[in-house]
């Protein structure tokens, strides 16, 4: 039985997907930009949308029951490959005395080209 997080966003109905699945002890949280609550972007730069993302995902995490620590894979997607350090920099603030699996793919601009990065999180209870 999967349990479903929705983030209220119009998206998630529209495309048909949830912002994070829940699948028994594993959670997949899907592909999330630096969107703030009203809707507008967050930073104009890789560093500072990454670190946002990263805090926007702690919550869902939580209200499903799991923590940071509990990630044990990250996809970042960047649309500027020259910066990758600044995503890392912020990955590495977060994680790095966790140390999940990395995945980080350089892609085509997004629907929104100031969007700069997306992120995915995949999380394991013990």
């Amino acid at each position: 039985m999967h349990k479903l997080y929705s983030s209220g966003s119009t998206w998630e109905a529209t495309l048909g997907y949830s912002r994070a699945v829940q699948a028994g002890n594993t959670l997949y949280i899907s592909a999330t930009a630096a969107s703030g609550p009203d809707g507008k972007l967050v930073g104009d730069d890789l560093y500072t949308q990454t670190q946002y993302i990263l805090h926007k995902l702690g919550p869902i995490l939580n209200e499903a029951g799991f923590d940071y620590k509990d990630v044990v894979q990250s996809r970042l997607y960047v649309t500027n490959i020259k910066e990758w350090q600044e995503a890392g920099r912020a990955h590495g603030e977060v994680f790095g005395e966790i140390r999940p699996a990395l995945t980080l793919l350089h892609v085509l601009p997004f629907l929104d080209p100031n969007m700069l990065i997306e992120i995915e999180l995949t999380a394991v209870k013990s």
